[in-house]
């Protein structure tokens, strides 16, 4: 099975595939979807729609999981984001995917086994899980990995329904 795991933004929005079977997983690609400040939001956002169907038409994912919008203090950009996050699953419906959507806790606890697990931690078990040489840089792109795992781990019992 090819997942797809995303983290949305509307600035950067990471991307990791992974191939799936039994208990092994194999990256396939990862990167992050970068839009350029200054630029209209409209417009940022038609690019991340764009580069999502990109994705999608060239790995062909069975499934995709993406990470649900965490609002820390600054309350415009989690709106923003999640304007990001509306146009990403758009994408993904079009294309005939239903993203699962795991929280971060849900995400560490599926990667290092303990919910509360830091950022470090979470993208050194990414690698080893991956039998990767170095951690996947940038930050985003290893965070979309992890929440691929997290989902390869999960299933399908998380989809989005709202």
């Amino acid at each position: 099975m090819i997942i797809l795991g995303l983290d949305p933004g509307y600035g950067t929005t990471g991307y990791g595939i992974v191939k799936y079977e039994g208990t092994r997983f194999t990256p396939i690609q990862y990167g992050a979807i970068k839009t350029q400040p200054g630029q209209p939001f409209a417009n940022r956002l038609c690019e991340v729609y764009q580069d999502v169907c990109t994705l999608v038409d060239t790995f062909h994912p069975d499934e995709c999981a993406m990470e649900e919008l965490f609002f820390n203090t600054n309350i415009t950009t989690g709106i923003q984001v999640a304007h990001a996050r509306g146009v990403i699953m758009l994408a993904l419906a079009q294309k005939g995917l239903q993203p699962a959507a795991y929280t971060p806790s849900q995400v560490k606890q599926s990667v290092v086994g303990y919910g509360k697990a830091e950022k470090r931690q979470v993208m050194e078990m990414t690698k080893t899980m991956l039998g990767l040489s170095k951690v996947p840089r940038p930050d985003d792109a290893a965070d979309a990995l992890a929440v691929a795992i997290c989902h390869g781990h999960t299933g399908r019992s998380k989809l989005w329904e709202r």
